[in-house]
């Protein structure tokens, strides 16, 4: 196993390394001049000459890629503003509208993101596997009608009109004003301010996961181990929570690394309508200011994420079924 995924790392990597040209080379193609954008409608040319210069902007794209890379590993030395700072490794640069280092400005936004994927995710997969568990133990029952039903009208409604909704009626009176407490600073105040995102986040995917639960629940019932287990007299309950629902769990689990690794780089709706200021937000901002260091460091988090999330699955996946040998 170690092998593999070290296998899995140095592929990652690279497809990472493969992602961030591939975005710096189509900002360096774009039409558009970062430093007539940085400076406004009302710039000099003089002036536009010289955020150029001080930005960098007018050396070779390759040797700008390479002085990028080059931060990352080993740091470097940037002139901003005419003064030149030091930016140690890993080094993303410095915002080209506010001079901050972009490191910063993603560890502002990181903790936001990340409280709210993992916490709407702990709530749908949870909600989603008992719902889906229980449909399929009463399968073609009142129950189970009622359960897929509701999944799918649920589903039938956009996301974003789902989060208006909240955001407009439930924030008012029956659910704690959604704002940004860092979890260290008042471990209450966070999961308050965070409470209208991770129910919407998690009631809202709980229904797809309802269905995929019961789908796969189904199928896992009707193996013949599990009609070997009925066979011996084990209990109903057993047979269900501790055979059948181990089985079921692979392809929900497939599922659930795709679907954390895709709302980690797709929160801009969450983000946006409840006011968090997390990297969705962040990275929206800097495409409109064409902030080329915090895009691409926003980029390397995304892809970073989406490697890493597939990596987690499959080595789960060895725990889950005993059929599955990471080669």
């Amino acid at each position: 196993m170690v092998f593999y995924i070290l296998r899995r790392l140095a592929s990652g990597i690279s497809v990472v390394f493969v992602t961030l040209v591939a975005s710096y080379a189509l900002f360096l193609l774009a039409p558009t001049d970062p430093a007539a954008t940085i400076c406004g409608p009302k710039c000099t040319p003089d002036r536009i000459e010289e955020i150029t210069k001080s930005l960098n902007l007018d050396d070779p794209p390759l040797e700008q890629i390479g002085a990028y890379l080059k931060g990352i590993f080993v740091g470097r030395d940037m002139e901003i503003g005419g003064t030149v700072r030091h930016c140690a490794a890993p080094c993303l640069g410095y915002s080209f509208p506010t001079g901050q280092p972009v490191t910063d400005i993603l560890a502002r936004a990181l903790p936001v993101t990340l409280s709210i994927v993992l916490g709407g995710a702990i709530i749908y997969s949870t909600v989603g596997l008992f719902a889906g568990t229980v449909a399929a133990r009463y399968r073609s029952s009142n129950l189970d009608r009622f359960t897929v039903g509701a999944s799918l009208l649920i589903n039938s409604v956009p996301y974003f009109v789902i989060a208006l909704l909240v955001a407009l009626y439930l924030t008012r009176g029956f659910l704690p004003r959604p704002q940004w407490t860092p979890f260290l600073q008042n471990p209450l105040m966070w999961a308050a301010g965070m409470t209208a995102a991770w129910l919407t986040l998690g009631l809202t995917n709980a229904a797809q996961y309802t269905r995929y639960s019961r789908g796969s629940m189904i199928d896992s019932l009707g193996q013949d181990y599990v009609r070997t287990a009925r066979s011996k007299g084990i209990s109903e309950r057993r047979v269900i929570y501790r055979h059948g629902v181990r089985a079921a769990l692979t392809p929900v689990v497939t599922i659930l690394g795709l679907d954390v690794a895709y709302q980690f780089v797709n929160t801009l709706f969450t983000e946006s309508i409840f006011g968090l200021p997390g990297l969705g937000v962040m990275t929206l901002r800097a495409f409109f200011q064409y902030d080329l260091p915090v895009l691409l460091g926003s980029v390397i988090v995304g892809a970073t994420v989406l490697v890493c999330m597939n990596l987690i699955v499959d080595i789960i996946y060895t725990f889950l079924d005993p059929r599955v040998r990471l080669g």
